[in-house]
């Protein structure tokens, strides 16, 4: 065994050196090797099924591996402890396990953005190893080290117990192989994700690259006196710093408003603790970040405004030249005064919700390559991206470098989870720039701490309502007040408060609204897009006080919803008349009798927008290609990002084409002008598939005739045949939905949005006041396919299960709190209840097969659901996430009651 010690060498000076045996072959690597095994297998071994989601918390389980058969999170893990032993990854399981692991959770499932899997993987097979046949509850407890954002754990765990039934020697589920909408499809490219096979951006290597690491703000407000770069130039390694004053092109970026910068310059003030102040760039990763921690930065430290309230007082310091009310919406319709007074119960309420981090587990990560000059002289960059729109990135990109944008190639590469918290670019601008200035490839992946520090969060938001009702409990009135932290940049979150106002009222008819919303800057992180967007925080608060006056009417929340929600032809929130099917009232209907029925349940509906809207054209384009007698790519400018998108592309080519899905390969990048803005408001599949499905039906068409000609000459006419004959050809589909209008917009009847998602959830409570049981009924429009569907709904109510019970992001003095994984109150896999999804399929005429989005309406009704169970259990009323105090989070949290 190799003798391992301090310093890098032996006693007699020679290099360190650690030999262990890695997927059956003996290793020799020399180095330091108290770094940790994580690095080791990654850096030094190639190995790229590990994932780094954490290190060195070791606190998500991505970066799992065997060491002598026992699961071991490598990110803390000397790589010295391995002298001697045996590692294992899932790039060293045998051909016929890799195959049963693969199958098992496609069929199953079980992958989503795929980040989190692998490591999964690794602990499933120990686990089974052990026991051949273990119980649903212990294959969740034997996850509690492992974190998934996207699944909801349920399919993970069915993928789980399928696998430990496939090596008893049962058979596996057959796969469908049509690829028609409706089916279970397995999952595109999913059998990569599941092993870790699948390159993400910090999987991949550019032979001659650089790295960059950012040298953040220490103060959320400060001025910048200078910045010392010396100390980082000297650090072995290094090629250049990069501040402010290298910047070619404008420095501020924005998707809507550019108020962000991507370095902020010697004199300025700091916004907060995420802003970036320089770039070290090395010739490697750790030499990068330990030349800019030596950046010495002198500031005048100043006091920091940390709540919307305070930025709105006449003496406040202005975060931004134009103040710091970012936004404010206004939606004014009767006369709420003299409505409340007439009402018969009137109830009124201060509601709040908390900053939540959206926690994907693949942290910021970015490529730039400068690519060889054209013909007239120009250089070029390619980037690597895994934002939610490749053309806002390459638009803001080309403003910082001073290009235009035909000199830029932007690429997703299908990233570990977004949920809106990788719509504003992170690192993209600050990593072209660097591969620009030093004309080499670079490449910055952030840390897990780095990522807490940079990206947007959840809006905090504030609300005081008032509701009225008649004695039989119809609503007559909505006053409501609403307030969010902006916090220190604009990023979407004008447009969230403003989705807030919208939706106030939830999905139930009030004659009689006056609402208000701000959006308002301070010093703490910014907060922008997450799952939901501002519909979820209104929800809590308007559900919350159906709850009450339903108690006053003497009806139960069953009895109280249905008697107000929306029906066709009633006129939402924003003013749309509901002109077109949907089936709201069939979700209610759908859990009355188990509602009723439990002892301690509550009950929730919700709406939320398919599609940008208000005014701003929603656009879906694609463009098919055939590329070869077996191959037709289908280019889209919205991201994949785990919610499978691009399986949803595949089906509807197959649907419109009749060709099989193996020939459709479905990417995402910037060559072919596609721009259809951000991967967000749950409208990929509703715009984009219209686009597909006009592509795919040109396509089919010269398919048809000719397959016509080929019937007439030759006896042979195998669909290959007719593709050979269209090779080069290209086939564009464009849907623009243009006739929204402005949120307040005086018109007669304002549109506001294509269409809608619908949903009542249900929540169950035990006689111990734990979670129990969720019953979530969405009207879907069209269920596309069962499986990704059943998985993002689970995965969205898992997430409204923290965000009303154990999620919180805490930032205090416009610093983070919120210091690792662990305390950021995300539920694991053993502390989920069960659930049941109902879908109803009301189709909406104008939307890709009737469907309506679902990636954000299915955790909107959750937390007030959660809440009237509590308030069922124990008869409080409790009106601010989390609610940590309650017995269902104090079990998840393993906090012991008091008798």
């Amino acid at each position: 065994m190799a003798e391992i010690v301090e310093n890098n060498v032996s006693a007699d000076g020679a290099p360190q050196i650690l030999t262990f045996n890695l997927n059956g072959d003996a290793v020799t690597v020399e180095g330091d090797h108290e770094c940790s095994l994580l690095d080791t297998l990654r850096d030094r071994c190639g190995i790229i099924s590990p994932k780094n989601g954490c290190a060195p918390m070791a606190q998500c389980g991505c970066c799992a591996v065997l060491v002598d058969g026992q699961p071991k999170l490598s990110c803390g893990f000397k790589a010295s402890r391995v002298a001697g032993k045996t590692v294992t990854t899932t790039e060293g399981f045998s051909g016929e396990l890799r195959e049963q692991i693969a199958e098992c959770f496609v069929r199953a499932g079980g992958v989503q953005c795929g980040f989190c899997i692998p490591g999964i993987v690794v602990r499933a097979v120990a686990l089974l190893e052990r026991n051949p046949s273990p119980t649903r509850e212990q294959i969740a407890n034997s996850l509690k080290s492992h974190l998934c954002r996207c699944t909801g754990y349920t399919k993970i765990l069915d993928a789980i117990e399928l696998l430990a039934r496939v090596r008893r020697g049962e058979s596996l589920p057959p796969a469908d192989t049509t690829g028609q909408i409706g089916t279970r499809m397995d999952r595109y490219q999913a059998a990569e994700f599941v092993l870790g096979d699948f390159k993400y951006i910090d999987d991949i290597t550019i032979e001659g690259s650089l790295y960059a690491a950012m040298r953040f703000s220490d103060h959320p407000r400060a001025l910048v006196k200078s910045i010392d770069v010396e100390p980082a130039l000297e650090h072995p390694g290094v090629v250049r710093v990069l501040t402010a004053a290298d910047v070619p092109g404008q420095r501020h970026v924005g998707l809507i408003i550019p108020d962000w910068p991507i370095l902020v310059a010697v004199g300025e003030e700091t916004r907060y603790v995420g802003d970036i102040l320089a770039i070290a760039v090395a010739d490697d990763q750790l030499a990068a970040r330990e030349a800019a921690a030596r950046i010495v930065v002198d500031y005048e430290v100043r006091k920091p405004i940390t709540s919307p309230e305070d930025g709105l007082k006449p003496d406040a310091p202005q975060i931004h030249p134009n103040g710091n009310l970012l936004a404010q919406s206004k939606i004014c319709r009767g006369d709420v005064e003299n409505a409340l007074s007439a009402s018969t119960y009137v109830v009124e309420g201060h509601y709040s919700t908390q900053m939540i981090e959206h926690m994907f587990l693949e942290p910021e990560a970015c490529i730039a390559i400068p690519t060889a000059a054209e013909g007239n002289g120009r250089t070029g960059l390619k980037v690597l991206t895994q934002g939610q729109g490749v053309f806002d990135d390459r638009r803001q990109i080309a403003s910082v470098l001073g290009w235009e944008e035909d000199r830029l190639y932007v690429e997703l590469v299908s990233n570990g989870g977004a949920f809106g918290g990788k719509e504003d670019m992170s690192i993209q601008a600050q990593t072209a720039l660097a591969a620009v200035l030093c004309d080499k490839p670079v490449k910055c992946t952030l840390t897990r701490e780095e990522s807490f520090r940079l990206h947007p969060k959840r809006h905090p938001v504030q609300m005081h309502v008032k509701v009225g009702c008649d004695a039989e409990g119809r609503l007559t009135a909505l006053w409501s007040r609403i307030i969010g932290d902006k916090g220190a940049y604009a990023s979407v979150g004008a447009k969230v408060l403003e989705r807030a106002a919208g939706h106030a009222t939830g999905p139930y008819r009030f004659p009689n609204i006056d609402i208000e919303s701000k959006a308002v800057y301070t010093n703490n992180p910014p907060c922008g897009a997450m799952r939901g967007f501002g519909a979820n925080q209104s929800a809590f608060a308007i559900e919350r006080a159906l709850d009450r006056l339903a108690k006053k009417v003497g009806i139960d929340g069953w009895e109280m919803r249905w008697r107000n929600v929306l029906e066709r032809g009633d006129r939402f929130c924003t003013g749309q008349k509901l002109t077109k099917p949907f089936g709201l009232k069939e979700t209610l209907l759908a859990v009355r009798d188990q509602y009723r029925a439990a002892k301690y349940a509550g009950i929730a509906c919700g709406i939320k927008n398919v599609g940008i809207g208000n005014g701003l054209p929603d656009r879906g384009k694609a463009v098919l290609t055939v590329e070869a007698a077996d191959r037709v790519t289908i280019k889209t400018g919205f991201t994949e990002m785990g919610q499978g998108y691009f399986t949803i592309c595949i089906q509807t080519a197959c649907q419109e084409t009749g060709l099989p899905p193996e020939v459709f390969v479905p990417l995402c990048d910037t060559s072919a002008e596609v721009d259809c803005g951000q991967t967000t408001a749950s409208r990929a599949t509703v715009l984009g598939g219209l686009a597909i499905i006009e592509a795919a039906k040109k396509l089919k068409a010269d398919m048809e005739k000719l397959s016509a000609l080929s019937s007439q000459h030759s006896a042979l006419s195998p669909e290959s045949s007719v593709l050979t004959s269209l090779i080069g050809r290209q086939y564009r589909g464009d849907y623009a939905c243009i006739y929204t209008n402005k949120l307040g917009a005086d018109v007669p009847e304002p549109k506001t949005h294509l269409t809608y998602g619908f949903a009542t959830q249900v929540v169950i409570l035990d006689d111990e006041g734990r979670l129990k049981k969720v019953i979530a009924a969405h009207d879907v429009g069209k269920v596309m396919n069962p499986t990704l569907l059943e998985g993002q709904m689970e995965g969205s109510i898992h997430m409204g299960l923290g965000y009303a019970l154990t999620e919180d992001f805490v930032v205090a003095g416009g610093r983070i709190q919120s210091k690792d994984v662990m305390s950021l109150g995300v539920l694991r896999a053993h502390q989920m209840p069960e659930i049941e999804t109902i879908f109803i399929e009301e189709p909406d005429p104008e939307t890709a097969y009737g469907a309506r989005g679902v990636g954000e309406i299915g955790l909107v009704p959750t937390a007030p659901a959660v809440a009237a169970a509590l308030e069922a259990f124990d008869g409080i009323h409790r009106t601010q996430l989390p609610m940590k105090d309650s017995p269902a989070a104090q079990a998840l949290l393993g906090v012991k009651r008091r008798s």
